[in-house]
C-alpha cells in the first residue's frame, strides 16, 4: 500500500522539475541587420512616360501643290537618309499639265496682242489706254504662269529629295496612288531634333518647369540618357487627358517612336535617409525600428518620399542608435533581437 502512494508523489516531483527548467529558457530573438541612422538630402523625382518624336520645327512633310500620281517610292519608313537623296517620284495629272500649257498660250497671245497694239499706237491708230491694257494683260498672264510654275505645274515629273540628313518617319501614300493637291506624301525628321514627349498628371503640372534635369530609360532597357525639360503645355492633351512635356536629349541618342520612362528632378527633400525595406507601413502609421539595449524600439515617422532607391522620413530618431534594416517586418516594439552579417 505504501509503495502505491509513493508513485504519484514521485511523478509530481518530476513534473515540477520540468516546469522550472522551461521558465529558465532564454526568450527567442530575431536575427536582424543594422546600419547607422543618418540625415541628408535626396532628389525628388517625378516619373512620366512617353515616346520620342520630332520636335515641332524638326520635321518636314512634303506634298505637291498639284494633283497627280505617285509613280515610285525609293525609301521605307524608318530609313536614314542624306540631304539630296531621292525619296519619291511624282507624275502630274494631265489636267494640271493642261492648265499650265493654257497659261503659257495665254501669255504668248497677250504678248502678241501687245506688240500689235504698240505698232498701231506708233501709227496713231491705237490709244494709249489700249496700249496700257495690252501691257496689263501680258503682266497678268505672266504672273499666272509663274504661279503655276512655282507650284510645280511646269514639270510633268517631279522628284522629291531629302531636304536634310534625317529619318523617314512617315509615308502616307503607296506607289500608284493618285492624290489631290497638297495631300501629304512623305515626312522626314532631323535626327538631331528628336525630343521626348511625356504625359504629366494635371495635379503635378506646377512641379515641372523648363530647364529641370530628366533621366530617361528606354522601356526596352539600356543605358540611362540625361536630358532636360524644354517646355510644359498649358492645356490638356485631348487624347491622353494629361499635360504634355517635351524633354531635349543629345543628338542621335534615340529614334522616333521609342517608348521611355522619364524621371524628372523636380526638387530636393531633406530628412532621415533610410533603406526602403526599413520602413514598416503595416499595422498602423509608418514606423522604423532602432536597436537599443538589444531590443527593437519602434519610432513613428512621416514618410516624405518613397522609392526603391531609398526612403526619406521625418521623425524623432536617435542618431546614436542603429537602424534595423533586414528583419524590420519580423520584430515588434520591445522584442529581443540579435545582429548578424
Amino acid at each position: 500500500m505504501s509503495r502505491l502512494l509513493l508513485l504519484p508523489l514521485g511523478c509530481l516531483m518530476l513534473a515540477g522539475c520540468g516546469s522550472s527548467a522551461s521558465t529558465n529558457d532564454p526568450a527567442p530573438s530575431v536575427l536582424v541587420t543594422t546600419q547607422p541612422a543618418q540625415q541628408g538630402t535626396a532628389p525628388t523625382m517625378l516619373a512620366a512616360y512617353g515616346s520620342a518624336r520630332p520636335s515641332t520645327d524638326g520635321a518636314q512633310t512634303m506634298s505637291s501643290a498639284q494633283p497627280g500620281q505617285v509613280t515610285a517610292i525609293a525609301v521605307t519608313p524608318g530609313a536614314a537618309v542624306h540631304a539630296g537623296q531621292t525619296l519619291l517620284t511624282f507624275t502630274l495629272a494631265p489636267t494640271a499639265r493642261t492648265t499650265y500649257e493654257q497659261a503659257a498660250h495665254a501669255l504668248a497671245a497677250a504678248q502678241k496682242q501687245r506688240a500689235s497694239t504698240a505698232q498701231l499706237f506708233s501709227q496713231q491708230l491705237a490709244t494709249r489706254d489700249q496700249l496700257v491694257q495690252a501691257e496689263k494683260a501680258v503682266s497678268d498672264a505672266q504672273i499666272a504662269l509663274d504661279g503655276l510654275a512655282r507650284e510645280g505645274a511646269g514639270q510633268s515629273v517631279k522628284t522629291f529629295t531629302a531636304p536634310f540628313d534625317g529619318i523617314v518617319t512617315a509615308i502616307t501614300v503607296a506607289q500608284g496612288d493618285r492624290t489631290a493637291a497638297d495631300a501629304p506624301l512623305i515626312t522626314v525628321a532631323r535626327t538631331r531634333d528628336i525630343v521626348i514627349t511625356v504625359g504629366v498628371q494635371p495635379e503635378d503640372r506646377a512641379k515641372v518647369r523648363a530647364g529641370q534635369e530628366a533621366h530617361l530609360q528606354r522601356l526596352s532597357g539600356g543605358e540611362t540618357i540625361t536630358g532636360h525639360v524644354l517646355r510644359v503645355a498649358s492645356a490638356l492633351n485631348v487624347k491622353t487627358r494629361m499635360m504634355d512635356a517635351d524633354i531635349a536629349i543629345p543628338a542621335n541618342a534615340l529614334l522616333p517612336g521609342e517608348g521611355l520612362r522619364a524621371d524628372i528632378h523636380t526638387g530636393d527633400v531633406q530628412g532621415w535617409l533610410v533603406p526602403h525595406k526599413a520602413v514598416v507601413t503595416a499595422n498602423g502609421p509608418a514606423h522604423v525600428f532602432q536597436l537599443e539595449g538589444g531590443k527593437a524600439k519602434a519610432v513613428e515617422v512621416q514618410l516624405l518620399q518613397s522609392s526603391s532607391a531609398g526612403d526619406v522620413v521625418q521623425g524623432p530618431l536617435n542618431p546614436h542608435a542603429p537602424l534595423i534594416v533586414d528583419g524590420a517586418f519580423q520584430v515588434d516594439d520591445g522584442a529581443a533581437v540579435r545582429t548578424g552579417r
